[in-house]
């Protein structure tokens, strides 16, 4: 089971209280199902994912590696096992807060 960082755990309960406050229940499942779709992903092929996401190829960095889900980048350790330390809408300034 792959787990979430400490910064990664209060992205997600931040989309969520956020997600609640709008009444929007359907985006925090939405949110969860590809956390879930991308653990599958990372489980079955870490090296899979991508050094960056596309749009930031600047995020670069080694250890790090980025895989899409649904409307979110998730960024997971390449260590063994990998861990999910973010959690991004794919619309944010992901280089303001990464």
């Amino acid at each position: 089971m792959i787990r979430l960082s400490g910064d990664a755990e209060r992205q997600v309960a931040d989309f969520l209280r956020h997600y609640a406050r709008l009444g929007r229940p359907e985006a925090g499942r939405n949110l969860i199902a590809a956390i879930d779709r991308a653990v599958v992903r990372i489980e079955r092929d870490p090296g899979a994912g991508s050094p960056a996401p596309r749009p930031y190829p600047d995020l670069a960095r080694p250890g790090r590696a980025w895989t899409k889900a649904g409307r979110y980048w998730i960024a997971y350790s390449t260590t063994q096992p990998p861990v999910i330390v973010g959690v991004f809408y794919e619309a944010a300034d992901i280089p303001g807060r990464a």
